[in-house]
């Protein structure tokens, strides 16, 4: 069965087994305002749905989801339509936070990139399964946003400073690495992924009798295709004392001069490319990315989610004069010059007292506030 958004979204039920799939292929699966709506209601009516006892979710084409469309979002800004921007952010979180503590198991099958808004749909849930095409990223920070939809709580749960690492420079990873990480549950070659799907559907519907699946009958049969993929020698992950050392410091400047100091010992491309990255993001953004982690490690998925909506309600609003968000989106998907006019320029311009304000709830009779529910939250898994 086809969605209500021309296509955007392909729903296919089979006994106890429902699936979802991403249909923008040319648009990267990227996740409209209207897409999250109705992945939002369907998913809401298939936890109470008792047919439906299973979700699987993948994309159309190379590409799980490349993030939320930030470029209906800056148009949206431009045309004044804060409404549609409250909304989007809202329901996105809201979908996030429902799909991290659904009642039901949900597989994941992230087969191609997954960023932003992907990895925040993705990353919480109990089965996160990725390929040998699996590509990782949170590039935010680099178009003048920060990694959001629940972000600050799963890398802030990565081993040591990961997550720093891969928040402040956007770094990719592959799918051995999300493994390796944590960001992932299971590996399955793409071309075992179709047969894997029919397992599932073909064991979950002869056993009608009980009312309910356990998520361990999903792991027995996801892990008679898994396989231990290697880390190549090269791999970011296997410098992981370095990541460490360099973004455990406290500030953004400080780890960008432990950086400059390993580069000068090492010379390693790694740090050369981290550097560059920082260098060319946004200061206030990295600064708010780093603030962001540091304060999901000590907070639950809800509270992480709520201080995301006012940090995106602020940037929005542009509060503080900050323009970054705007400046940094048109110069990457509207001019694509990729000439950025970041305001503060330096990161020693940007004063952590109006870092901390981005956290704060906004006061502005046009916004309002992120109202979660108190939902149990299953462990995440990272095996």
């Amino acid at each position: 069965m086809a969605s209500r958004l021309n296509n955007e979204i392909l729903f296919e039920a089979t006994p106890c087994v429902q699936k979802v799939t991403l249909n923008r292929p040319t648009q990267l699966n990227c996740l409209t305002f209207e897409m999250i709506g109705e992945l939002l209601r369907t998913f809401e009516e298939y936890e109470e749905d008792p047919q439906v006892r299973v979700v699987i979710v993948k994309g159309k084409g190379k590409v799980f989801c490349a993030g939320g469309d930030v470029v209906r979002v800056i148009q949206f800004m431009l045309q004044g339509d804060l409404y549609c921007v409250k909304e989007f952010y809202k329901n996105q979180l809201t979908l996030d936070y429902l799909v991290a503590t659904y009642k039901k198991p949900v597989v994941f099958l992230i087969n191609g990139a997954v960023m932003g808004g992907g990895a925040g749909l993705s990353m919480n849930a109990k089965f996160r399964i990725v390929t040998e095409n699996t590509v990782f990223a949170m590039p935010e920070a680099s178009f003048g946003h920060y990694p959001d939809v629940g972000a600050s709580y799963f890398l802030s749960r990565l081993p040591g400073h990961f997550g720093e690492y891969l928040g402040l420079t956007g770094a990719k990873i592959n799918g051995s690495e999300m493994i390796a990480s944590g960001l992932a549950t299971h590996f399955v070659y793409s071309k075992d992924i179709e047969s894997m799907e029919n397992a599932l559907c073909q064991a979950l519907s002869l056993n009608t009798s009980s009312k309910s699946v356990h998520e361990s009958d999903v792991s027995r049969i996801i892990k008679e295709f898994v396989r231990i993929p290697e880390l190549k020698e090269g791999s970011i992950f296997k410098r992981l004392d370095v990541i460490n050392r360099c973004f455990g410091k406290d500030t953004v400047e400080e780890i960008l001069f432990a950086l400059e100091k390993e580069n000068t010992a090492m010379n390693d491309k790694w740090i050369t490319n981290a550097i560059k990255s920082m260098k060319l993001a946004s200061p206030t953004s990295l600064k708010i990315t780093l603030r962001s982690i540091r304060e999901g490690r000590k907070q639950t998925l809800r509270q992480c989610l709520i201080r995301e909506f006012n940090i995106s309600s602020h940037i929005v609003l542009r509060s503080f004069n900050y323009n970054d968000f705007y400046e940094g989106g048109k110069a990457i998907f509207f001019t694509k010059d990729k000439k950025f006019k970041w305001e503060p320029s330096k990161l020693e311009q940007v004063h952590d007292a109006i870092v901390m304000q981005f956290s704060e709830v906004v006061h502005d009779d046009r916004w309002s506030y992120l109202e979660l529910p108190e939902r149990e939250q299953l462990k995440r898994s990272k095996l």
